[in-house]
């Protein structure tokens, strides 16, 4: 398990274990925490009151169930205590500073998760916390939704080292998110977007360089053919700013129904991080069907997101 200082910005932060991102942490400390995530699913919660006496923060700047739910009742289980804060419940609605918010935070709570829109205010929490911070969501990533994927993925066909997903539609946060995770658990990532919905060219060198397998397209079935795994994403993320009909005709083409799961493996998988809209970017057939996922992954966004609690606190 990693112990040390975590790099922020140029600022070092000592012995404080905060869960950003996927690519600022590695892969044995990913894997660690999956593992971990396997045992507290196996294991009745009252036997992990790992968390006792202590206090975690949800802060929600965008709407949730999932991320809301799996980390109140996560650690509950881990025998800690929840408090849940609205930005409009708080005075960061009236004009107080990220940075304020989170050296008061830091006095009250144990560990901090913050579920926002812009990537910037999950950093600056970070910078100014003397606890650990979560990434619950931003518009730029999200970690552990990727980190319930996998394991979903691991219980279903095994390690995903060496396997291929492909990822069709939006080239959004959970994409990106994805990109990172290619580049610490050693599987091919193939994108597929229409144009002008890429991922930045940016972030895609990146990864590659820092080893990731990836291929970019504009042909969904040139992406799926013969994938082990196929995932999608809602047409218009929360707050988009994008015009609905226009990016809507533009991913028409990349809906996942049965013919472009077709082209896949035989025994693909399918995975979507929800909330979804049958009839958009899947078909019922497909996500309803034998080959979906997406209530075991929407459970181990419970698992896993323990075992992240229990990472950033030591334990």
């Amino acid at each position: 398990m990693f112990v040390g200082s975590y790099q922020l910005e140029d600022k070092v932060l000592d012995n404080i274990r905060h869960f950003l991102d996927i690519d600022c942490l590695d892969h044995n400390i990913l894997k660690d925490i999956i593992s971990q995530a396997i045992e507290l699913k196996a294991s009745k919660p009252k036997n992990f009151p790992s968390a006792l006496g202590k206090t975690l923060a949800l802060i929600f700047e965008k709407p949730s169930t999932r991320t809301r739910v799996s980390f109140e009742v996560g650690m509950l289980q881990l025998g800690g205590n929840v408090v849940i804060l609205n930005d409009k419940e708080t005075q960061l609605s009236r004009g107080e500073t990220v940075a304020d918010t989170s050296r008061l935070l830091s006095r009250y709570a144990d560990i901090i998760m913050l579920r926002t829109d812009k990537h910037k205010r999950l950093n600056e929490l970070a910078a100014n916390a003397s606890v650990p911070v979560i990434n619950g969501l931003t518009d730029n990533t999200h970690p552990c939704q990727i980190m319930a994927d996998i394991l979903t993925f691991q219980e279903h066909r095994g390690n995903i080292k060496n396997k291929t997903v492909a990822w069709v539609g939006d080239g959004n946060n959970v994409a990106t998110s994805w990109l990172h995770a290619s580049t610490k658990f050693g599987f091919k990532l193939r994108i597929a977007t229409p144009k002008n919905l890429e991922i930045d060219e940016a972030i895609i060198l990146e990864a590659k360089n820092n080893g990731g397998k990836i291929d970019v397209f504009n042909d969904p079935f040139a992406a799926v053919a013969d994938a082990d795994c196929v995932l999608t994403d809602t047409w218009l993320s929360m707050g988009a700013k994008k015009n609905n009909s226009q990016v809507k005709n533009l991913l028409k083409p990349f809906q996942v129904n049965s013919k472009l799961m077709e082209a896949a493996k035989a025994n693909a998988v399918f995975m979507h991080c929800l909330p979804a809209h049958r009839g958009e970017e899947v078909t019922a057939e497909v996500i309803d069907g034998p080959q979906s996922l997406v209530w075991d992954e929407a459970e181990n966004r419970l698992h896993v997101q323990k075992a992240i609690i229990l990472w950033c606190l030591g334990k």
